[in-house]
């Protein structure tokens, strides 16, 4: 097999041998192309090259999150790895292993007026697990701390890490070698413990207790832990449809129940002790609610060194496994539930559901609103769902989960930057699935360069809510009564989202007015050849439907 014959470099590819490496994005260049020659030579590799590296960033993250295994980023020297910033900070807060080999001119050519020099070292800082410098002569010193760092990426809590070699010139000389593979090396972090006291689990007695999902994988034994401790009166489980754990019996839209619940009796609704697992929370309402009425108690139980404190009030970060724990809770014998809590949360939650139907009795109406409703009533089974954020992510949240339906978006940092191209890798690592993409216009534009990547996935289908802006800035306080709405932060544009599309080769369904949106929906669906639906929506009217559609779950 013909690699480079740099040794450094054949060091890093056997690190990734040891460590079942399946997937390398790369973005072209002239300093990592000893790596291009290596890579593209391993039959057990598959290369994908992606020459814009914010797209590159994101497309691996998706390919990662599909996987749950580490992938690997290579760009060259410069404001490169710079642009893979967005998407590793958002596999940081996601806890997802991505590994970016960065390669960059040799250390005594750094800020002496060379090309494409910037200071790559730990330019990262504190968003990756291991930030690694490798000279190009400095094989033997740094073999066992690569692999180390290719270890550290896989580690609970995973996460990105990075390597920046300095490599000399020449770059593209080569020659044959077999390379040594090594077994993957294991590393215990000494910060996971899945031991819970007594104590602890004496402390939820009797308690009124609520649980509330944040993001997370599919995770079946959690799910069957959590639906058996729900089981319990005194227990009431809150869950966002992206948490991977969505159950029938859970209060599955939670903005949804708190604009219904009377300020008058909120304390009726605060549990003694609440318990938060997974990732990010989408609803800015049950923070400011939990902030307004405090729990004695919040525990989070993540795999994580952030407790994430959402109520500023935590009081224990419990480094544990939230199967185990929740196991061990319905194992523990004294755990009594002689307070009905669970009963006044469902009981809201079921006149609110009963309410829904009447208000979708309108016809014609073209909201953004109306399209998530459509949505949610043909979306095809067993498919996977990317959301878009900002008002995306928000509208899905106020229709309950669909059964086999799997929920992903970008919620570690929020931003739009990146949506498109995680979904495209979503949809490369998972050909046998189908995959569907919503987001807004301004994301669509903004991340436009997913459309470059090719081979594109088939079996991803994009849907496009255009309505000229950025039109969270009209629902969420305080921006939609400013006088800069419009100009600073709606943003309104002229673009169109199918010349975009259509620029970069794509056919886009023609969609008509005469058809209710589930028509459209429908026929796209149907529709082979097309990947591409723009829905057009009605800006002012957008936020007036919305808090009609509040008002009417409160007041029918």
């Amino acid at each position: 097999m013909n690699i480079s014959n740099k040794i450094v470099v054949q060091n890093i590819l056997e690190a990734c041998l040891n460590h079942s490496i399946q997937h390398v994005v790369f973005s072209p260049g002239s300093r990592n192309a000893p790596f291009a020659l290596t890579f593209d030579a391993h039959p057990e590799i598959t290369t994908h090259v992606i020459h814009d590296e914010r797209a590159a960033g994101f497309f691996a993250l998706g390919i990662s999150q599909t996987i749950q295994k580490p992938v690997v980023l290579c760009c060259t020297s410069g404001s490169a790895l710079l642009n893979y910033f967005p998407a590793i900070s958002e596999a940081f807060y996601r806890e997802i292993p991505l590994v970016v080999i960065s390669a960059d001119r040799p250390k005594r050519l750094i800020n002496k007026g060379h090309g494409q020099t910037i200071m790559q070292t730990d330019v990262y800082g504190q968003h990756v697990k291991k930030s690694l410098a490798i000279e190009d002569n400095d094989i033997d010193d740094f073999k066992n701390e690569t692999n180390t760092t290719f270890s550290i990426a896989s580690l609970v809590p995973m996460g990105p890490v990075h390597l920046n070699v300095h490599l000399e010139e020449p770059l593209y000389g080569s020659e044959h070698i077999n390379l040594n593979r090594q077994k993957k090396q294991q590393l215990i972090s000494e910060e996971v413990h899945n031991s819970i006291s007594t104590e602890v689990l004496e402390s939820f007695n009797d308690k009124k207790i609520l649980v509330l999902c944040g993001q997370g994988n599919i995770n079946p034994r959690l799910k069957a832990a959590l639906v058996g401790f729900n089981k319990n009166a005194n227990v009431v489980v809150l869950n966002e449809n992206t948490s991977g754990v969505n159950d029938s019996s859970f209060i599955n839209c939670i903005d949804r129940i708190l604009n219904s619940i009377d300020t008058k009796i909120e304390k009726r609704f605060t549990p003694e002790i609440i318990i938060t697992v997974g990732g990010a929370i989408v609803s800015k309402r049950i923070k400011a609610f939990f902030i307004k009425n405090k729990p004695k108690k919040h525990f989070a139980i993540k795999h994580s060194h952030i407790g994430t404190d959402l109520f500023l009030r935590l009081d224990q970060h419990l480094k544990l496994d939230a199967s185990l724990f929740f196991e061990a809770l319905n194992n523990t014998a004294t755990l009594l539930n002689s307070k009905n809590y669970k009963g006044i949360w469902k009981q809201l939650d079921t006149q609110i559901k009963d309410r829904i139907p009447s208000f979708f009795q309108d016809k014609g109406m073209h909201t953004d609103l109306d399209i998530f409703h459509a949505l949610y009533e043909v979306l095809p089974e067993n498919c996977s769902l990317h959301l878009g954020n900002s008002s995306v992510v928000r509208y899905m949240q106020l229709f309950d989960p669909i059964p086999n339906v799997k929920y992903e978006c970008n919620r570690g940092t929020s931003g739009i930057d990146g949506s498109t191209s995680t979904a495209v890798g979503c949809a490369i690592a998972n050909p046998k699935k189908q995959h569907v993409f919503i987001c807004g216009d301004v994301s669509f534009i903004y991340d436009s360069n997913a459309l470059w990547i090719r081979p594109f996935p088939k079996n991803l289908k994009m849907i496009v809510i255009d309505n000229k802006g950025g039109g969270i800035f009209k629902i969420i306080e305080g921006a939609k009564s400013s006088k800069q709405l419009e100009k600073y932060f709606e943003a309104k544009h002229q673009t169109n989202a199918e010349e975009v599309a259509h620029g970069f080769g794509f056919k886009a369904y023609e969609s008509s007015k005469k058809m209710s949106y589930q028509e459209q929906i429908i026929e796209f669906f149907n529709d082979k050849e097309s990947q591409l639906l723009v829905l057009k929506t009605d800006a002012t009217a957008n936020p007036k439907r919305l808090d009609k559609f509040f008002k009417h779950l409160k007041n029918a």
